[in-house]
């Protein structure tokens, strides 16, 4: 990698190492009346901890951990399967858990107040859902989680489908980013204005499953299922495998159709998944670099793929790479109810307000001095329809009838990119600027880019109150966070 790590004298570029970790290898079930083919218990312990995020001569870096393992522990079931974790709370402040991407009942959603009471430190609460679609998903705090997750706390949840395509193997990425000082400690600024106000808190030093990774030993011919997770509070990654051609079969745990990524480079914003099929088809005894370009003038090398001397086959295997779909309702785009939704604020957000014909709704721009700073923060930066979220205790954006099928057409009306988080649902993709997507992709999170309109679709099948926010996490606790209302009853057990 070429990010850089600060000492007091000067910048060192960390290139060296550590392990990370790989893994390998159902019946499918509704979201209603799900019957949970076994039951998985697990505790999972939130606490101060110490990791290795960098090499030598480094040391160890004060983390908070789930038992005691940046990230945590992976879960890994079936899907059908039912979960029932106990989570303990030895942190000196409040927690929770969120299931991220999970369709589950609202009251195991773990947004605290609105669906539980926070984990009081030394308190236990244990979470139990059945895992009804098969994916890549991930688990994480949402009690000041710009600051809970920026310190460590989150882990990879798999949920592996009845019929696993085939592959030599599977791999794990949980990418993360560090802000990291002269003796690799995290660097305590977090919530600053200029992170809440801008792209969100970006860092020095990028990280897979909690190292600065070393080279991934491959074989020629040898395909690998790659689960990519973006765990990082702000950063952006666009990752171009080089003169590999990654196929694209599931994004946010949500099947599709195998397809080359769109520009050669595989965008996650924060909190997004991507599964990929990778086929290793560079000659043997030689490297493949994995770039991030996303920030064009600041691309890094985030891994190098190591490919042996000796090839596992002559060329790649011919083997299926379709998913089969998750139990998702399909929803109703002629009959759909419509909504409209436009995020405002941030730095210069007036500017490009007044380029998209819009009013003004609070959004700071230009240069301005730290009283008027001081005022927009305690009033709130981001804005979703005018209104800025404090805390997670809010009045409904929009109450939809359960079973209804729904449009939400999204303008991102500032200077920055926003991944658009829905808890309870997946949702279509259907368009982009007015253009319809090329595989009407099923996601949880979206990622719009400044000044784009995007069109989402989804039936409301899911009662309860549900977060909708920005999972740029430092925009989320300055405001961009609405709550959508699902009307009725959960029949599930």
């Amino acid at each position: 990698m070429v990010l850089y790590l600060p000492t007091p004298t000067r910048r060192t570029f960390l290139t060296s190492a550590a392990a990370f970790a790989a893994s390998t290898v159902l019946p499918a079930s509704g979201l209603r009346n799900a019957r949970a083919a076994s039951v998985k218990e697990l505790r999972l312990k939130a606490a101060p901890g110490q990791t290795h995020l960098v090499p030598e001569p480094y040391g160890e870096t004060p983390v908070w951990a789930y038992n005691g393992a940046v990230p945590g522990p992976e879960i890994r079931v079936r899907q059908g399967d039912r979960l029932r974790i106990a989570v303990e709370n030895a942190l000196a402040e409040e927690t929770t858990v969120h299931w991220h991407g999970l369709r589950v009942p609202n009251a195991m959603d773990g947004v605290p107040h609105l669906t539980q009471a926070p984990i009081a430190p030394g308190e236990t609460f244990t979470y139990e859902f059945d895992a009804v679609d098969a994916g890549t998903f991930w688990y994480h705090p949402h009690q000041r989680s710009f600051e809970q997750v920026g310190r460590g706390l989150y882990g990879a949840l798999v949920v592996e489908e009845a019929d696993l395509p085939r592959v030599d193997r599977e791999l794990v990425w949980v990418l993360d980013d560090w802000r990291l000082t002269h003796d690799a400690a995290i660097s305590g600024d977090f919530g600053g204005f200029h992170d809440m106000s801008h792209a969100g808190r970006l860092g020095n030093t990028v990280t897979i499953n909690g190292r600065v990774p070393d080279a991934v030993q491959v074989k020629a011919g040898e395909r690998i299922r790659l689960r990519l997770i973006n765990a990082a509070n702000g950063r952006i990654f666009a990752l171009d495998f080089g003169d590999l051609a990654p196929q694209v079969i599931a994004l946010d745990g949500q099947p599709v159709a195998p397809h080359a990524a769109p520009g050669g480079r595989v965008v996650l914003g924060p909190a997004m998944r991507a599964d990929l099929m990778l086929d290793v088809t560079a000659a043997p005894g030689t490297k493949v670099r994995i770039t991030d370009r996303f920030f064009a003038q600041e691309a890094y090398g985030l891994v190098d793929l190591a490919v042996a001397e000796t090839p596992l086959r002559d060329s790649p295997p011919d083997w299926d790479m379709t998913l089969a779909p998750n139990p998702l309702l399909e929803p109703d785009i002629a009959r759909a109810n419509r909504h409209e939704v436009t995020f405002t604020g941030g730095m210069m957000g007036r500017m490009v307000e007044r380029q998209m014909g819009l009013a003004g709704s609070g959004g700071m721009g230009g240069m301005m001095g730290g009283g008027m700073m001081n005022r927009m923060h305690d009033r709130g930066i981001w804005f979703i329809n005018g209104v800025a979220a404090e805390g997670h205790i809010i009045d409904p954006m929009l109450t939809l009838e359960r079973d209804t099928s729904h449009v939400i057409a999204m303008t991102n009306a500032t200077a920055f990119h926003h991944p658009i988080h829905l808890h309870g649902h997946s949702f279509r993709v259907l368009s982009r600027n007015g253009q319809p997507t090329a595989h009407r992709e099923w996601q949880d999170t979206v990622l719009m880019a400044p000044r784009e309109k995007a069109e989402i679709a989804f039936v409301a099948d899911n009662p309860g109150d549900w977060m909708f926010h920005c999972h740029i996490l430092e925009h989320q606790a300055a405001g961009m966070m609405g709550v959508i209302r699902v009307s009725g009853k959960d029949e599930r057990i």
